[in-house]
C-alpha cells in the first residue's frame, strides 16, 4: 500500500471523540491549518485554510485522549488517505483523512508538561510525572542517599522499565 506522509501544524477545532472499533480504540478530531502573510501595509492577512480529520489508533489514543482539547495548537504527523463511506441517504461519499503516527503540542504557541505513560497493568496506563520513575535513588532505602548494590539494581530496573515504555502523554 502506498502511503503519503504529511505534517500539519494548526489548532484542534473539535474535541477529540474516543470510540471502539472492533477490538481497537480510536480517537478522531479535526485540525485547522491556516496560512497567514504580511500584506503590503504590514498587517497580517489570513490566507487559505486546510481542515483535516485526524484518526489516532493504538498507543496514541491514550496520550491524545489525556492531552488534547479544542483550541490547542498541535503538530500532527501521519499518512493521508481517502475514507469512503455511505451517508444517511445512501449516497457514496469520500473524505481525506490523516492517520496520525505522532501528535504533540506546538511549543511555539503553548507551553506543555510532558508525562511518561507507565503501564500499571496489562491494559491500564497510568501517567507519571517525567523523571519520577527513573530518577536517581528511586526506591533508595538508606538515609544517606548513597546507593548500595541493591538500590543501584532497583534504580537500573526502574530506568529500564521507563525506557522500555516509550509512550508519552503531552499536556498543554
Amino acid at each position: 500500500m502506498y502511503e503519503t506522509p504529511l505534517t500539519i501544524i494548526g489548532h484542534v477545532v473539535t474535541d477529540p471523540i474516543r470510540r471502539r472499533v472492533g477490538e481497537h480504540e480510536l480517537i478522531k478530531f479535526r485540525v485547522a491549518s491556516n496560512s497567514r502573510k504580511r500584506g503590503a501595509d504590514g498587517n497580517w492577512e489570513t490566507g487559505n485554510s486546510l481542515f483535516m480529520t485526524v484518526t489516532c489508533w493504538d498507543r496514541l489514543v491514550t496520550g491524545v485522549g489525556a492531552s488534547l482539547s479544542k483550541g490547542l495548537p498541535v503538530i500532527v504527523v501521519g499518512n493521508v488517505f481517502t475514507s469512503e463511506y455511505d451517508d444517511k441517504d445512501g449516497n457514496r461519499r469520500s473524505s481525506v483523512e490523516l492517520r496520525a503516527t505522532a501528535v504533540g503540542p506546538n511549543l511555539a504557541r503553548c507551553a506543555a508538561r510532558v508525562e511518561k505513560i507507565i503501564a500499571a497493568g496489562p491494559d491500564s496506563p497510568v501517567a507519571a510525572r517525567a523523571g519520577e520513575a527513573d530518577s536517581p535513588d528511586h526506591g533508595n532505602t538508606e538515609s544517606g542517599g548513597d546507593d548500595t548494590d541493591a538500590d543501584a539494581d532497583a534504580d537500573a530496573d526502574a530506568a529500564a522499565k521507563a525506557d522500555a515504555d516509550d509512550g508519552m502523554a503531552l499536556t498543554a
